[in-house]
């Protein structure tokens, strides 16, 4: 399967398992299935050693998966002595400089300005951003912007609406990129296709 679509790979992030949710949904389970995605980018606030674990046995262990502290997995390494995380991270897929952040240091949040100027300061050409609840995909500035929205639908203190959970998934074959993004509306599972080229 992979060879057809090139590398996989599963963006997701703000679990807040177990602080404010119990579970990732039934019908998201079902659809992450170990061994299909040779990698996994994580915004954050996972907020536990088993979520991460969980992240590392779907791509069998390793190094693939690549994660960022969020604002609250600062504190749950405090209090548990778990793996350290950086707040940021640039990794290289197909001709693609990617670059991750959970989104809470960025001031005013989910502004793309803001966000603009860490994309260049990064030197990348897609950032990947947590903390915004909405999921999707923008272009802006020069730049791509993926923003996977969180991946058990958590609320969030800085959104007066509640939030669909949602993940993406990238398809990366050298200078093309597609964009699949998955979200959850009421017990359905709504899949939309964005492309984009270097």
């Amino acid at each position: 399967m992979a060879s057809n679509f090139g590398e996989l790979v599963l963006l997701l992030g703000d679990h807040h398992l177990p602080s404010r949710t119990t579970s990732i949904p039934e019908q998201f389970q079902r659809m992450l299935v170990p061994h299909k995605m040779q990698h996994v980018i994580c915004t954050g606030n996972i907020e536990s050693p088993q979520e991460y674990e969980r992240l590392r046995e779907l791509v069998g262990g390793g190094s693939n998966v690549h994660c960022v502290a969020g604002e609250y997995d600062f504190v749950q390494q405090q209090q548990q002595q778990h793996q350290q995380l950086d707040d940021k991270k640039v990794i290289q897929l197909g001709q693609f400089r990617i670059g991750i952040i959970g989104g809470h240091q960025v001031v005013p949040w989910g502004d793309l300005s803001a966000l603009a100027m860490i994309r260049r300061k990064m030197s990348v050409d897609v950032l990947v951003c947590g903390w915004r609840r909405k999921e999707g995909v923008v272009e802006h500035d020069g730049g791509y912007y993926i923003f996977p929205g969180s991946i058990t639908g958590a609320y969030s203190l800085h959104s007066p609406t509640s939030t669909n959970p949602s993940f993406i998934l990238l398809a990366v074959q050298g200078s093309n990129m597609v964009c699949y993004v998955y979200e959850l509306k009421d017990g359905e599972v709504d899949v939309s296709k964005i492309e984009f080229a270097k």
